[in-house]
């Protein structure tokens, strides 16, 4: 696993190579997980966590790496042959077309590739037939990042939008700010807006004073 590591889902013309990908212990179990592919107990897993964590660059990369077909929860009537991806699994999904989709990969030998914001067993499905497949398969969490992740995570938004910034404004960002990637996104943004508007550099005092304390914690 050493060197492999996790694309993030965020950003402004984000880079999803692999050199791009960032490894850390909130996301090593998922990525342990789709490295163990084809060994897999069953022909079907889910990756879930919140949004913006990573969920569908780590899809990408899987279904690049094993030929698989990625699609959208809302189109899959009448899915491709071969190996799937079905992004956002848990919402807005037609739960009758998922059912056959699910069927008609495991009799093909095709493996199946959920993501979704929560595991399976909270999904809110109403086939009965559907929900029990779904409880049945591994669902693996990426989980909150730590400090560090979320340094490097601010680190790369903003080199995505060719900013530098001291290492003081992420260290700043990182303390007050909320611990999620999709946060971490839209702030990154309001700040390259404001900066762009005011025509400044984006330096710790500038961020303090477009995102004050209040608003950061």
């Amino acid at each position: 696993m050493a060197g492999r590591q996790l694309p993030l889902d965020l950003g402004h013309r984000a880079a999803f190579e692999a050199a791009d990908f960032l490894e850390a212990p909130s996301n090593a179990q998922a990525l342990a997980w789709l490295a163990r592919w084809p060994d897999w107990p069953g022909h079907a897993s889910c990756l879930w966590g919140p949004p913006g964590c990573g969920k569908s660059h780590l899809a990408s990369l899987f279904a690049a790496r094993h030929g698989a077909t990625i699609l959208p929860a809302a189109a899959i009537e009448q899915p491709p042959g071969g190996h799937l991806v079905v992004e956002d699994a848990d919402r807005g999904v037609d739960e009758v077309a998922l059912f056959h989709l699910f069927n008609a990969t495991r009799e093909a030998g095709a493996f199946l590739l959920l993501t979704g914001r929560a595991p399976p067993s909270r999904w809110a499905i109403r086939l009965p037939d559907l929900a029990s497949r779904l409880n049945a398969i591994p669902a693996v969490a990426i989980q909150a990042p730590d400090d560090a992740l979320m340094a490097a995570v601010l680190v790369k938004l903003f080199a995505d939008r060719q900013l530098e910034v001291g290492a003081g404004v992420i260290d700043w960002l990182v303390t007050r700010g909320e611990r999620s990637f999709a946060a971490a996104g839209a702030v990154v943004a309001r700040l390259d807006a404001q900066a762009l508007a005011e025509r400044r550099n984006i330096t710790l005092p500038f961020v303090r004073a477009v995102i004050p304390d209040r608003e950061a914690g």
